[in-house]
This record gives structure tokens, C-alpha cells and sequence, in this order.
């Protein structure tokens, strides 16, 4: 006989936060629909109408939780790191501190057993009874924006899609008359619906755009750029005419100088990171074979971590391409995540 469990589903309004709660529904559980409120101004309405829609079609009740100045935060955080030269993932940050850090908070508080997400990852459990975190075999695997749990919030969180694929998604939610069944996915930072970073954090921190030098990778002057924050290592665009294409290799903002050179220097074999964090606990071994993703949209990439206290180098088997400090590091062994850090200048 099935036990009857509370559980709370984060209905973000998509598609794969519904099947997830379709799943836990045909699985016996009390589901309760839970939408937090993140983006500044009214940029989260819809959103909310979709889950709303969801809910009603499913029958279950819909709590809304204004997290607004909590996620704000993390807004902020990403206009200052643009602002030092870095390249932020605000994803990565906004999961153990807001999105599933105070769901699991605010679950608890209210008597509910765990939370469920639309996440494309699945959550195991060690040799020792610790959680980790396995990749979905799938190219939506979400692994890479939870390297920065903890095994409190993975204690009390599960992902019910966690080994389906997206087409598997959309026919499940057809079948059931799911209204946003093709709702397409974002492609974009979620409070940053036009994709205009720029725009953003001008319009919250009103920074002065100061110009400053191009140089090239030996210090040569090559020309003028329009303030640090509007470049990003890999970029092409909006750099202006050098005779042949230029691509930022590095932005160097206590100098204000953006460098920029040829798409082959942005190849390296090694790279620093800080901050480390890991799911379970620090591996027993200093250096260790692992994978590592400089991105999301990245490839896991067969390195060597060499771990000293939360730091450690990685060195590649093969350079990797336009990794920007600021961006997180996320390390596996196989398939299953355990842990991350922030790329940082060597």
C-alpha cells in the first residue's frame, strides 16, 4: 500500500515542471503546486498564469511565493561580476541560495516532506548513504547548475523526470492536456527575458561606461573599448575592425584593458578555480581523474584536478576553448557530479 506523502512541486510554468508533477500524482503522492515569484517587476506574470493553468488541469492547489528580494541578490551579484571583467552564471548561485535553498526552507516550515523540480538530472546516493548527483543522459542534462548544493537540500528534493528526454516530456503532457505542453523552453537568463545584459545592468547599477585600451596578448594598444562590463572572453561582435577577426581573450579591469588576439589563443590546457565546493565531502585524493564542464552548453572534457584547500588546477587532455573567469567549473567522475568551483584568473 502506497504511503500518501505531502510533497510540494516547483511549477515554474513549464512543461517539465507539469509532467513532474503529473508523475508524482499517478505515483500517489499529495501534490501541491508551489510557484516562487522571482523576477523583478511584473516579468514573472505569465509565468505564474501558466502554472496557474497548470494546476487547475491537474487539480491541485497553487501556493505563490514572493521571493522577489531575496532573488534580487543574486541580480545583483551578476551585474557586479560583469562589472569587475567576470563572466557570472547566476543559475548556479540562485539554486542553493534562493530557488531550491528556500523552497526546501519554506517546505519544511509548513509540515511538507520534500520538493520535486522539472530538473534534468537524477539524485543518487554514495557507498556511504551521501547524495550526489547523476547526469540525464540526455543534451538537457541540468546537472552542471547544482554543483553548488549541499546534502541538506538534497535531502529533502527529488527530480521525477530525471531519466526522460524532452520528447518524452512533451507527449506525456499532450497526453494529459497539459496547456503549456509546447511551450518552448528559455534560452535565456530568466530575469533577462531579451537576452540584453548590457541594458540590465545599466538600467540596475547605472555604471560609468569608462573606455579603455584593446591590447593585444603582449601588450600592445590595438584600440578603444566602450567600458569592461560589455565584453565577455569569446566575444567577436562589437569589438570593431582589426584587419582580421578578434575574438576578448581576457579583460584585465583593475587596468581597464580588454585583450583581444586570435581565436587560437583562446585555447588552454589549464585553468584555475576557487571556491570549490563539493556535494557529498572533499575527495580523499589532492589529484584525481575527472571530467570538467567550463559551461553549460559544454561537453564534459577529460582533465586532472589537483585540489589544495578550495582551490585547485585543472589541466585538460586537450585545450578547452574560452574559459572566462567568473563562469563555474563543474567536476564528475563518469557521470555523477561531485562538485564545482569558480573559474578564476591563474
Amino acid at each position: 500500500m502506497i504511503t500518501i506523502k505531502n510533497i510540494y512541486v516547483a511549477l515554474s510554468g513549464g512543461v517539465d515542471s507539469a509532467v513532474a508533477a503529473i508523475l508524482l500524482k499517478e505515483q500517489g503522492y499529495n501534490v501541491i503546486g508551489v510557484t516562487l515569484r522571482l523576477k523583478p517587476g511584473n516579468l514573472a506574470d505569465g509565468d505564474i498564469a501558466d502554472a496557474k493553468a497548470v494546476a487547475d488541469k491537474l487539480g491541485i492547489p497553487l501556493e505563490i511565493v514572493d521571493l522577489r528580494n531575496e532573488f534580487k541578490a543574486v541580480t545583483d551579484y551578476f551585474c557586479r561580476e560583469y562589472l569587475e571583467g567576470k563572466t557570472p552564471n547566476p543559475c548556479v548561485l540562485c539554486n542553493p541560495t534562493v530557488k531550491l535553498g528556500k523552497l526546501v526552507e519554506h517546505a519544511l516550515k509548513n509540515g511538507v516532506d520534500c520538493v520535486a523540480t522539472g530538473h534534468y538530472a537524477e539524485i543518487i546516493k554514495d557507498s556511504e548513504g551521501k547524495f550526489l548527483i547523476k547526469r540525464n543522459p540526455s543534451g538537457k542534462d541540468q546537472s552542471y547548475f547544482l554543483c553548488r548544493l549541499n546534502q541538506h537540500i538534497l535531502s529533502h528534493v527529488i527530480f521525477p523526470i530525471a531519466e526522460l528526454t524532452k520528447p518524452e516530456i512533451r507527449e506525456i503532457a499532450e497526453r494529459h492536456g497539459i496547456p503549456v505542453a509546447q511551450k518552448k523552453d528559455s534560452q535565456e537568463v530568466c530575469f533577462i527575458p531579451d537576452n540584453d545584459y548590457i541594458s540590465f545592468i545599466e538600467r540596475e547599477f547605472s555604471p560609468e561606461a569608462i573606455p579603455g585600451d584593446f591590447v593585444s596578448s603582449s601588450g600592445e594598444k590595438l584600440g578603444t573599448h566602450a567600458g569592461i562590463y560589455k565584453y565577455t572572453i569569446g566575444q567577436r561582435k562589437g569589438l570593431g575592425a582589426f584587419g582580421k577577426p578578434m575574438y576578448v581573450l581576457g579583460i584585465d579591469a583593475k587596468n581597464n584593458k580588454v585583450i583581444i588576439g586570435d581565436n587560437e589563443e583562446l585555447f588552454k590546457t589549464e585553468i584555475s578555480v576557487e571556491n570549490l565546493n563539493f556535494l557529498s565531502k572533499k575527495p580523499t585524493e589532492d589529484r584525481l581523474r575527472c571530467s570538467i564542464k567550463i559551461r553549460c552548453a559544454a561537453k564534459p572534457a577529460d582533465a586532472v584536478i589537483e585540489i589544495s584547500h578550495n582551490s585547485a588546477k585543472i589541466t585538460f587532455d586537450s585545450p578547452q576553448r574560452a574559459a572566462a573567469p567568473g563562469q563555474t567549473a563543474a567536476i564528475y567522475i563518469d557521470d555523477i557530479l561531485i562538485g564545482g568551483g569558480t573559474i578564476c584568473n591563474p
